[in-house]
């Protein structure tokens, strides 16, 4: 088979099996494909090394990279037409200790946003996200783990806003992950000068009322986008915390003053993506499932706002607060009270909080 008809088959099935990503990854006399779907990495294929590398070779090709470069990590993205659908794809290598390339492909749909009220488990609290646009300025803040779908959310928000409210959107990310002539989207091009701090200052003065920033990563930008807020802007950005309460406290440690926080920040989030316990099949559901045009996966929502948010703030700086909020874990109990989420959902996510708590020690 053409190395051509190799990559549009394996890109073909993963599309089919609505993945997320692409996993080439080198063995000792082979590659292994893997994909994620439903948040599970899957074993997919296997491929001899010669042809691993021919198809490594081929996507770095389509993606503009560097094909002869082996020694060091790359990244590039193209977009490919595939099952009648646009779809961008993402690709990044990564240098192994078997001399040879790991390659994985973020597969990314390029159609319409979808409604919140589609995205979130709970109509309440999309409902409580979506009145959060009604501030002129402040700071709301997303956060979880990569592929909790922070992103698509972020786009559901200010494609809301931009049409609903009739706001100057624009973003500064990296990358630019689903393009849309509904709103001015900059790309980070740390090469060209436009960082996340350099593109951020750039943007404040182009009038923007709502600033979507992909990531806070440093003092510089996090002092940037409390400036924004502060001087009547809405901005809304993602960090990497574990949960809400915790990016109040990566915030200051982020040198940010209690004062600057408490005046601009209006929310924070934090979320996952759970899969839908199958109507028809329960736990053990078939790819041929007759209820596949149903969706398998949505997002839960735990929202720090208001007058929990103010306790929380109040703890950060030392003194005795008392508050009580939605937790992730107990919108997940919801979830399987109501049906729509399975025991082994509950306990797949208290495995990766454990996880994650044990790296961060």
């Amino acid at each position: 088979m053409a190395i051509e008809e190799t990559v549009e088959q394996l890109l073909q099935e993963a599309i089919s099996l609505d993945s997320t990503d692409i996993h080439f990854i080198p063995r000792k006399h082979s590659y292994a494909v893997h994909i994620r779907s439903h948040s599970q990495l899957i074993p997919h294929s296997q491929f001899s090394v010669r042809e691993g590398e021919r198809l490594i070779s081929h996507f770095k090709f389509m993606a503009s990279m560097d094909i002869g470069e082996k020694r060091k990590p790359q990244s590039g993205s193209f977009q490919l037409q595939i099952l009648g659908c646009l779809i961008s794809l993402r690709i990044s290598t990564l240098p192994t200790a078997l001399s040879k390339e790991s390659l994985v492909i973020r597969l990314l749909p390029q159609q319409g946003v979808p409604d919140l009220l589609q995205l979130s488990l709970f109509p309440h609290s999309a409902r409580k996200l979506l009145a959060l646009l009604s501030h002129s300025h402040g700071l709301i803040v997303f956060t979880g783990p990569t592929g909790s779908g922070k992103t698509t959310t972020l786009y559901s928000l200010i494609q809301h806003t931009a049409s609903q409210h009739g706001r100057n959107v624009i973003t500064l990310e990296d990358p630019v992950e689903k393009q849309n002539d509904q709103w001015l989207q900059v790309q980070v091009n740390e090469k060209a000068g436009v960082t996340y701090s350099a593109g951020l200052k750039a943007i404040l003065r182009h009038d923007p009322d709502v600033i979507m920033v992909g990531e806070i990563r440093d003092e510089e930008t996090a002092r940037i986008a409390i400036r924004a807020a502060l001087t009547g802007h809405l901005v809304l950005t993602t960090l990497h915390t574990r949960d809400a309460k915790g990016a109040v406290i990566r915030l200051l440690e982020f040198g940010l003053k209690w004062h600057e926080i408490e005046q601009t920040l209006i929310a924070v989030t934090a979320q996952r993506l759970v899969n839908l316990l199958c109507p028809a099949c329960g736990t053990a559901c078939s790819s041929r499932c007759l209820s596949e045009k149903q969706r398998k996966q949505a997002t839960i929502y735990e929202i720090l706002s208001g007058s929990n948010l103010k306790a929380v703030l109040n703890e950060a700086k030392g003194e005795k607060s008392f508050y009580r909020y939605p937790l992730l874990k107990h919108l997940l109990g919801k979830g399987i009270a109501l049906g729509y989420l399975s025991q082994n959902e509950y306990d797949r996510w208290v495995f990766e909080e454990e996880k994650s708590r044990k790296i961060s020690r």
